[in-house]
């Protein structure tokens, strides 16, 4: 039965494929290939240019050139037949946009809504081939310019909990709006890409885009105008955690930064989270070129400098995050920091549920008037500027 079962699945390949090439050669596009593009690799700061595109292949009639076999195709430059984010010129080892290319596209805003006690806005925004992100844009009603936190939560999760009713109640309750997107390599930003790859195999590349998300966000928030830009914090969960601490180092414009158990201290987190070990490649991350690459990227190395109110809470019972990885995160708060410990998630749930979570950051928000700018952050500026070197 096996070996019957086997001839049958050949057998329904080969017509499948038959069935393709006619199609293929009687849409008449069966042009000449374009060359090969040299490989960009990914992962690392990327500054690789895409191939010459090939000469367009003319068709029968000697004139009109036949169309590209890769027309049309999501994710894949057109001229040079590669993945778009391969063509990608990023500094990933940088918080600060520096001498990345990366240009904002004008918005799209998908669709607006109207609830009782709020407006929520989907907009899609981009600034990265082949990377549109969608942003939540939630606003309490009744109120003028309010403050605003971005909401990033970890690797694993997608844009499901915005369009929660009851989640955007509670982050906009007391009159505070509310901005959520994902991380890179994470959710809808997540396609066209080697099915082994992943938030972690990919870090520098993830953690770094995202920071540099954050700046595009900020920039776009400001244009529109409708938000108090002066109070603006963010709150990150996991890996979001980490991008929310970059990001406050990056950028004067987040005064505020709540960080739920935040990753970080990579030696020891690549070696030893539960998380990290389960995936067959793991060997490779704690390489000291891998270790090299992610190091400028450490929320260890740029906590200290931060001078604005921050809030990190840690789950001791949690084993994504390495104990080690907590201690040397903990150590690494500056003094006006506040570093609470919970021995399980049902603690945190009862001490932070009901929406209580959020009232830390709002309540930060709500106290700030606009502080001297070149004391909210360590870089003291918003993105543009040179950063100091973490010690």
């Amino acid at each position: 039965m096996r070996f019957v079962k086997s001839e049958s699945c050949r057998h329904g390949l080969l017509e499948l494929l038959q069935f393709c090439v006619l199609l293929f050669i009687c849409s008449g596009s069966f042009a000449q290939q374009p060359a090969s593009a040299p490989a960009v690799q990914a992962g690392s700061a990327s500054t690789g240019k895409a191939g010459p595109a090939a000469s367009a292949a003319q068709s029968s009639e000697g004139s009109k050139p036949a169309p590209s076999p890769a027309a049309d195709v999501p994710g894949m430059d057109m001229k040079a037949g590669i993945p778009l984010y391969e063509t990608i010129q990023e500094d990933w080892s940088s918080l600060e946009i520096g001498t990345s290319k990366l240009e904002p596209e004008k918005p799209l805003v998908a669709e607006t809504e109207q609830q009782d006690t709020f407006t929520r806005m989907l907009v899609q925004v981009k600034w990265r081939p082949g990377d549109p992100l969608d942003l939540w844009i939630i606003e309490p009603k009744g109120v003028t310019k309010p403050p605003v936190v971005l909401y990033l939560y970890g690797y694993d999760q997608d844009t499901g909990r915005f369009k929660n009713d009851r989640w955007a109640s509670r982050v906009t309750s007391g009159g505070v709006a509310a901005v959520g997107f994902v991380s890179a390599l994470s959710g809808h930003r997540f396609h066209d890409r080697p099915m082994n790859q992943w938030f972690v195999s990919e870090l520098q590349e993830a953690v770094g885009s995202t920071v540099h998300d954050v700046k595009f966000i900020l920039d776009y928030l400001a244009e529109r105008g409708d938000l108090d830009m002066n109070r603006v914090g963010m709150f990150g969960e996991g890996s979001g955690g980490t991008v929310a601490i970059l990001a406050a180092a990056a950028d004067s414009r987040i005064k505020a930064v709540d960080a739920l158990e935040p990753w970080g201290d990579w030696p020891d987190f690549l070696a030893k989270s539960v998380l990290v070990q389960q995936d067959p490649d793991h060997a490779a991350y704690v390489k000291p070129d891998f270790l090299k690459r992610v190091a400028p990227l450490d929320p260890v190395q740029w906590l200290p400098q931060l001078k604005i109110p921050i809030r990190i809470q840690q789950v001791r019972e949690g084993d994504s995050t390495p104990i080690e990885v907590k201690e040397k995160v903990k150590g690494a708060a500056p003094k006006q920091a506040s570093v609470v410990r919970f021995e399980g998630e049902s603690d945190l749930g009862e001490h932070e549920g009901g929406g209580r979570l959020f009232d830390w950051i709002k309540e930060r928000l709500q106290e700030t008037a606009a502080p001297d700018a070149s004391k909210a952050s360590v870089a003291g500026n918003s993105g543009n500027g040179s950063m100091p070197n973490p010690r």
